[in-house]
Formats: C-alpha cells, structure tokens, sequence
C-alpha cells in the first residue's frame, strides 16, 4: 500500500528564548500562530495556570477593555482567538490560539500578518497590570467563571465519571489533577499572585510557537523578534515522567448520583508512551479494541449482548493510560465487567481477525493522513513530539502501521493492565 504523504515539514528556531516552529504551506487560507506554554501539572500551579489563561484574554495594555479587544480581532477581518489550558501527561499547557485571513486573499494590501503577531505579543509581554497585579475586576469575574465551570463538571456524566476514575487511578499523581483546577484555591488568587505566576512562566517555562500558513518565514521571524521581545532566564527543564506503573491489584470505586444511566470507566495502564517504540502497535492495539465502531468492545459488548449505550476506548500516550468508558444499566455491572476483560483477553490471546486488523490499519491511516487537512493538527502532532522528546515524522507512523503483526498486538496486550473500574450509579438498588 502506497501510504507516502507530504511530510509535516516545520523549521523550527530559537527566537527570544522560545523555540519557534514554522510552516510554509499555501494549503490554507489562513494564517494560525499557536503560543504553547509548558507548566508542571501541580497542586500549587494548576489552578493559577486556568485562571491566568482566562484573565490573560480579557485585556491588554493596548486594550483595557474586553470590549475594545473584541472589537480589534473583528477589525483584524474577525481573527479567531482564544487562551485555554490543555492537559498533556503530567504537564499543564497554557495555550494561546490566533487564527487570521490570509492578506494574500484581501482586497486591499494589509499587515494582518504582523498586527497578529503583535497580538500575541501584547498577550506574552504586554498585559493589562496596574501596581504590580492584575486588574481587580476581570480577576473576580474570571474566578467566578471558572468556579462555576470547575463545578459544573458533575452536570456532564461522561465527564464528570472520567475525572473521577482518573482521581481515584491517579490518587498520588500529578495527572489526578483536574486541568481547570480545584474551586477551593481560587479565594485565595490575588491580581498580584497571577501576575507573578504569569512572570515566572513567560520567563522561564518551556514556549514553543507555531505559525502555519503561506508566510515569508523571514517576514515572520523579523516580526516575532520585533513584537514578542521577551526577557527569558536560563528555561527549565520539566521533565519528562515515565508511563510504567506497576498495578498490585485492581481496585473498584463506586459514587451514588441521581443519573438514569450508570457509568461504567475502567482505567487501564498501558506502560507504553509516545516515545516509546511500540507506540504505533498500541494504536493499533486501542483501535482494535475500543476506539473505532468496528472495534470489539462496541461489537461485542455494545451490538451483540446489548450491554451498553456505548463502549469505546481511548489512550493518554503521555501518561500511559487507557480508559474503558461505556453507559450500561446498573444492575447489567458485572456482566458488563466480564465482557470487557473477555475481549481484552482476546487481544492477550491474538485472537485478532485480519478484517480487525486491516480495518484498523485503514482507519488510523486515514486519521493521521487527516492531520494533514489542519493547520491545528498539524501543531497538535509536531508538539506531541516536542513534549515527549520523540519526534515522529507521519510517514514513519504510518509505514509502522503497515508493519505492525499480531505478536506485536500481542506484546502490547499483555503489558495493559486494569487498575481501576469506576461505577457511577443512581442511588436506588443494593450496593
């Protein structure tokens, strides 16, 4: 099978102390400039690191207020923009999104180019502080807002099951953490402690930034020098946490909520991450078993024994996990329980059909050729290497789907093991 693509070419730099990456492609109309800012995941941290995202988007020292800066991204021909948190493993990423017109397609000549990148420059190195700190409102209505998204968690069930499987999996690491943060800290976040913390990251965390799109790359390096000067001391180095877990026994947790269908999350330690070489047979592990509609779990415990509303599994390849999640009917628990372990003591077994296995090759293909469609993914991908300290270029996975057998499938399998299964159930029944 021919499965050659362009490969995702960045050329990356170091440009005031951020790593720069860029990509020339006349593939899209637009122009998208991501800013990634690493932070160790931790309790001390975590909810600073949301909350500063939020505020950070409010304002600047170029516009002080909300509506004036919304106002300029319609004037730069309706940017696109936001600041958000993601979590990668055991890291927090503090991430900030622009995506503008391509000048090439305006009518008249413009600068839309360099005024986004100023943008993120007055988000990097010119924020809305007066006397040291924060603006006092936009920090109480940020706190606010994340305090009611932080508790409204429980009202999502999917979610909400997921963070508290993770929780309980994860109870002495970092990765327990909810990326949002914890409602209890923010009463204590002053303007003065989030501007601080925002120093400290913009001086010293690893920032790695990402423009896609038909750009002179001299234009826009010359532009990132002019416009993002930022002072960065010596950049730390956060390391980089190891997926082996050894699971002594695994362990059952059950909440009580008023839900009309149970969740049923079983939490799974692959001990393999992204770096490691058995990634691509993990992938094909995960899609064999859970993470496609012709995947065991949705055939077999979804369509045949009609146990659940849904069945599916997915990875977190810098953490080592896999999560089981299906919707069942409580009192169907054990019998759901059984079905799961006996499809992934198939795959233990290699009890892998070669419709299974050429399925799944076909659809991770597919998926990762997707990436190629995407200046977002196409970032999502490149900076997956970047954190894991693997770079893989596609045409490697890909050519690695191609090769992997069921031994390797098998390899894979016996290294899974279950952890932890979570039930959420209504308050009725015995327990």
């Amino acid at each position: 099978m021919g499965t050659q693509v362009h490969e995702i070419a960045f050329t990356s730099s170091q440009i005031n102390g951020m790593n720069v990456h860029i990509l020339q492609t006349e593939k899209f109309k637009t122009t998208t400039i991501v800013t990634m800012i690493e932070q160790e995941l931790s309790e001390e941290t975590v909810t600073k690191t949301a909350l500063l995202a939020m505020v950070m988007k409010r304002a600047t020292a170029r516009f002080k207020e909300t509506k004036r800066l919304r106002a300029y991204l319609d004037f730069l021909y309706g940017a696109i923009f936001d600041v958000d948190v993601t979590k990668k493993g055991e890291r927090q990423i503090l991430q900030i999104y622009m995506e503008v017109p391509n000048e090439k397609y305006l009518a008249q000549a413009s600068t839309l180019l360099e005024e986004a990148i100023q943008f993120v420059g007055d988000m990097l190195t010119r924020p809305c502080v007066e006397n040291g700190a924060f603006l006092p409102k936009y920090v109480m209505q940020e706190k606010e807002t994340l305090r009611k998204r932080i508790e409204s968690l429980i009202d999502d069930k999917m979610k909400y099951a997921n963070q508290r499987v993770t929780e309980e999996m994860c109870k002495d690491e970092p990765f327990a953490l909810l990326v949002q943060g914890r409602a209890a800290d923010l009463p204590a976040i002053t303007g003065e402690d989030l501007y601080r913390h925002f120093q400290e990251i913009t001086t010293s965390n690893p920032i790695n930034l990402f423009v896609v799109g038909d750009v002179d790359e001299q234009q826009v390096k010359k532009a990132i020098e002019t416009h993002i000067p930022l002072q960065r001391n010596a950049v730390k180095e956060l390391k980089v946490t190891s997926p082996i877990k050894n699971v002594e026994q695994e362990r059952t947790v059950v909440d009580r909520l008023d839900v009309g269908q149970a969740k049923l999350n079983i939490g799974c330690r692959t001990n393999i991450a992204y770096k490691d070489d058995d990634y691509p047979a993990l992938l094909m592990y995960n899609g064999i078993l859970g993470g496609f509609p012709h995947s065991k779990l949705f055939v077999n415990v979804r369509e045949k024994a009609s146990l659940a509303y849904y069945a599916v599994s997915r990875l977190e390849s810098h953490k080592g996990i896999m999560m089981i999640m299906s919707g069942i009917e409580a009192i169907k628990y054990d019998q759901a329980v059984e079905i799961i372990k006996a499809q992934m003591d198939l795959m233990r077994q290699g009890k892998i059909t070669e419709e299974e296995l050429s399925q799944t090759r076909a659809t991770l293909t597919n998926q990762f050729r997707e990436l190629l469609d995407s200046a977002r993914m196409m970032i999502e991908y490149t900076y997956n290497g970047v954190v894991s300290g693997r770079r893989r270029p596609l045409n490697e996975l890909l050519q690695a789907f191609e090769t992997v057998t069921i031994d390797d499938i098998k390899r894979v399998a016996d290294q899974v093991k279950i952890d932890m299964i979570y039930l959420l159930r209504d308050k009725k029944g015995e327990a």
